[in-house]
This record gives C-alpha cells, sequence and structure tokens, in this order.
C-alpha cells in the first residue's frame, strides 16, 4: 500500500504521540509530522480532527483522521500489513494478553507518576511503592510475553514494548527528580535489559526524548499555565 498522504499531528514531548511515530518507523511508512502546542493555543485542525477529545495524537491517512493513541497502533498494523512485523501478535490469546497489559500501562499504572506532580511530601512514598508493585507485575509479564525472547512482542518490538518504551523519557524525569531508580537490574533485570534493548533500536532512538529537555519542557509549560491566570 502506498505511503503517500499520511500525516501526524502530535508533540515531541508526548509519549502517545512517540508511540505513533515508533509504530510507523517500524512500517517503514512516510508521513509529514506537524508539531502541535496541545496545552494551549490548539490549532483549528486539531480541534477538527478531534473534536471529541481535542488532543494529539491524531493520524490523518487519506484525509481521514484516527485519534486516540492505541486505536492507531491497530491501525497502522492493520492497514501496512506488508511492511515490518505485526506490532500486534497473531494468536487471539497473545493479543488480547497484549492488550491488557497495554491497557494496565495507560489506565492504571502511568497514572501514578502524574500522581507524583501533586502530590505533598508525606504521601510520594505511597505512590512510589505502586510505581514499584506495578513494575514487579510488568517484569513477570515480560518473561511470559516474551518467552526469553528480546522484547514483549518476542524477537522483533510489538504492542506493550511501544506502549511501555513510549513512557521511558518521562520514567527518566522522576528518576532525575526524586533521585532514584526504577528499572534497576537488581530489582527488574528483564526489564531493566529491555529498556536498553528498546531505546537502541533504529525505530525508536530518535524518539525517547532525553530527561533533561523533558524537564525544561515542563517547565515552559507550567511557567505558561502560570502566566495564562
Amino acid at each position: 500500500m502506498a505511503t503517500s498522504g499520511v500525516e501526524l499531528l502530535g508533540s515531541w514531548a508526548s509519549p502517545y504521540t512517540n508511540r505513533v511515530q515508533i509504530a510507523l518507523n517500524l512500517k517503514s511508512v512516510k508521513y509529514d509530522f506537524i508539531e502541535e502546542n496541545f496545552y494551549s493555543n490548539k490549532s483549528k485542525r486539531l480541534l477538527e480532527a478531534n473534536p471529541a477529545h481535542k488532543k494529539v495524537p491524531v493520524l490523518i491517512h487519506d484525509k481521514k483522521p484516527f485519534c486516540e493513541s492505541l486505536i492507531i497502533l491497530q491501525y497502522i498494523d492493520d492497514v501496512w500489513t506488508g511492511s515490518g512485523s505485526s506490532i500486534l501478535p497473531s494468536d487471539p490469546y497473545d493479543r488480547a494478553i497484549a492488550r491488557f497489559w497495554a491497557a494496565y500501562l495507560d489506565d492504571k499504572w502511568f497514572p501514578s507518576f502524574k500522581e507524583l506532580e501533586t502530590a505533598p511530601e508525606d504521601s510520594r512514598t505511597t505512590i512510589v511503592a505502586k510505581i514499584f508493585e506495578g513494575l514487579i507485575l510488568l517484569e513477570e509479564a515480560f518473561a511470559k510475553c516474551s518467552k526469553g525472547k528480546p522484547f514483549f512482542g518476542g524477537d522483533n518490538i510489538g504492542y506493550v514494548d511501544i506502549v511501555l518504551g513510549s513512557y521511558l523519557g518521562w520514567i527518566n524525569v522522576t528518576e532525575v527528580t526524586l533521585g532514584l531508580k526504577l528499572l534497576e537490574e537488581s530489582r527488574t533485570p528483564g526489564l531493566a535489559g529491555w529498556a536498553e534493548r528498546f531505546r537502541l533500536h533504529n525505530a525508536v532512538k530518535d524518539f525517547v526524548p532525553e530527561a533533561h529537555k523533558l524537564i525544561e519542557f515542563y517547565m515552559m509549560v507550567q511557567a505558561a499555565k502560570a502566566s495564562a491566570i
């Protein structure tokens, strides 16, 4: 299938945008990237393309918009079947398990990181404990899903790899700001090794932002919000 007529509305700092970029790279899909200001002054095009949520990412393919990153990943996998490896497993059970862990990451685990942003000092220990509990579950999931191979998807990067991997930049931000190590080899050796392999993959290495850049971005956003009050 031709790869022309593909655009991505997103932000370099958004993990949800990053995961779509990684998926497009895995499938060798050429696309035009349009940087959006997702926290203020949203473009007319973004608002028209995603009127329900008004947020990035939005994939536009043949002038049709697709919203929500997990849905976009599945769409990419369904459309560009002849290019690159499959993102979702072909086996129905493995496919369901991959979707389960992706939903767990987005709906339950990563929201704990967002809690830390506004949490008072005396409650941070409890939240960090929840994050570590989730990492233990993910370590077990990695062992089962990978079946001894390098990635959740086996020999190649798959659905869960992309979803978890898109958060690595912001995970590093938390490590830097709190002075702790989350993906440590002594606690979760499987995930620690996986993270290194994931970051070095050709489809990934340009799309997991460095922690210092994300911290600068976060401070800029907070300053913009404060000045708008």
